[in-house]
């Protein structure tokens, strides 16, 4: 009686535990949510699905980011009298960023740090810019250089889940300028046209050696990255060949796309970058706005190991990395981009101040400030502006953490002083592309310095600004 008591109890425990391990696969599993990877999923859903999922999420992702951009921003197009780029488009001119109500920039200015965060009045604009669609980010072109490479090429870098969200107005010239520092002579070499596979040999044959040719050769070369390549994981509808140094970095230049950097995890903590031009790399030591990485070579090879797949080599493998050869293909590629000048600037003379011959009272004035009261010379020293060093400007003492559409606003941390020649031709500026105009920019370094600027005093920094 005892032994089958005994074998009772034992088949129903093996009866009940066979249940219960059947039961995983019939009930749901309300598990924890999964911890936060460094690592991109590689798992494909289905190119179908995602597009039908994504194009139908993108009206909504539009509307929210472009509710943003209205709180921040007079978006207006607002073009500066007598004040053009090199190759004549407008600068916009005023500040462009909204303040709270019942503030003005003299009562912010007034104002200690802690203050403004206590009182919760730092400007909206001021905050770090999100990507159009932060939790998924990725490289991101404005209308008219996709309708362009689509022309000479062929190459669809349109996005279906994404559009471009700041107005041409407020951007670069299309196509810039291109300047040697080898053959200054013949001033503008690009023709007015954007440098291409198609047409780079015809516009560059006789002026460059044969390395700096391969090296422009590979700089307009299309290869895969994370959004635009051949496999189902992609944000192109067709599969593609992928994307070019150039198609950033236009003509050596900017097109002001934008993409997410690839060292900052978790998500919400990557920040949003305004492609930098790569005018005056040659006098640049630093590269990267926060990598601090120690050669144009560095970066060159980088850029096309890491940050095109979001800083993730396991997506990079699964993509179609690019591995370029150090000894030749990279020391080509930096070779001509270290060929790329500045602009031409006629006022300033050899020390890279202004000559008083040249430049009106308001831009020697403008002059005066930067090296003095403004502080501006303590990072961007003449003759080309930088230090080669980076800063922490230690936003965050005036504003508390907060999400705003993905992105978490919080500290900057160090970031390379950027050279400030040529700036009137690379808007918008900071790291994250945040300010549109340079009035804007004064205003928040006055804040951020502490510099209590006046209004005349603050326009004619800004005068001096568009001479360099």
């Amino acid at each position: 009686m005892r032994t089958k008591l005994v074998m009772g109890i034992a088949l129903t425990a093996v009866a009940v535990g066979a249940s219960l391990w059947w039961s995983r696969f019939d009930s749901p599993v309300h598990a924890a949510d999964p911890p936060k990877s460094s690592f991109s999923p590689v798992v494909e859903e289905g190119l179908d699905t995602v597009v039908k999922k994504m194009t139908a999420a993108k009206p909504a992702l539009a509307e929210r980011h472009a509710k943003l951009l209205d709180e921040r921003y007079d978006l207006a197009d607002r073009p500066c009298k007598g004040v053009s780029m090199s190759r004549g488009k407008p600068v916009q001119e005023g500040v462009r960023v909204k303040l709270a109500d019942g503030t003005t920039w003299e009562s912010l200015a007034g104002m200690t740090p802690e203050d403004i965060r206590k009182k919760g009045v730092w400007p909206k604009g001021f905050l770090p810019l999100p990507h159009p669609n932060h939790d998924e980010g990725g490289m991101l072109f404005p209308k008219y250089h996709i309708e362009e490479i689509k022309k000479q090429e062929g190459r669809d870098l349109t996005r279906f889940d994404l559009d471009y969200d700041l107005p041409d107005h407020v951007l670069p010239e299309f196509p810039p300028a291109i300047f040697l520092t080898t053959r200054l002579d013949l001033g503008d070499v690009s023709k007015g046209k954007v440098v291409t596979s198609e047409n780079f040999y015809e516009l560059f044959n006789g002026i460059l050696n044969p390395k700096q040719l391969e090296g422009l050769r590979l700089l307009v070369a299309s290869f895969p990255q994370q959004q635009f390549n051949q496999t189902g994981d992609r944000r192109s509808l067709k599969p593609s060949k992928g994307v070019t140094c150039f198609d950033c970095h236009v003509n050596g230049h900017t097109n002001a796309a934008t993409h997410l950097v690839g060292d900052i995890r978790p998500q919400e903590f990557r920040h949003r970058i305004d492609v930098p031009s790569l005018r005056g790399v040659n006098v640049q030591r630093l590269f990267g706005s926060q990598r601090g990485l120690k050669t144009v070579e560095d970066f060159t090879e980088f850029e096309q190991r890491a940050a095109y797949f979001d800083g993730d080599p396991v997506m990079a493998a699964k993509k179609g990395a690019n591995v370029l050869e150090r000894g030749s293909q990279v020391h080509a590629m930096a070779e001509f981009q270290e060929l790329l000048d500045f602009p031409p600037a006629p006022k300033l003379n050899v020390y890279g101040k202004l000559d008083p011959t040249k430049a009106t009272e308001a831009e020697l004035r403008g002059e005066k400030l930067f090296f003095n009261k403004a502080q501006c010379s303590v990072c961007h020293t003449a003759p080309y502006y930088t230090d080669n060093l980076m800063h922490n400007l230690k936003a965050e003492r005036f504003f508390a953490p907060q999400m705003v559409n993905g992105r978490m606003a919080a500290m900057d941390g160090p970031i390379k002083t950027f050279p400030l020649r040529g700036i009137k031709d690379s808007p918008p500026y900071l790291h994250d592309g945040r300010l549109l105009t340079l009035e804007d920019t004064v205003e928040f370094f006055n804040l951020i310095l502490e510099t209590k600027l006046t209004k005349d005093e603050k326009a004619d920094l800004v005068a001096f600004l568009r001479c360099l």
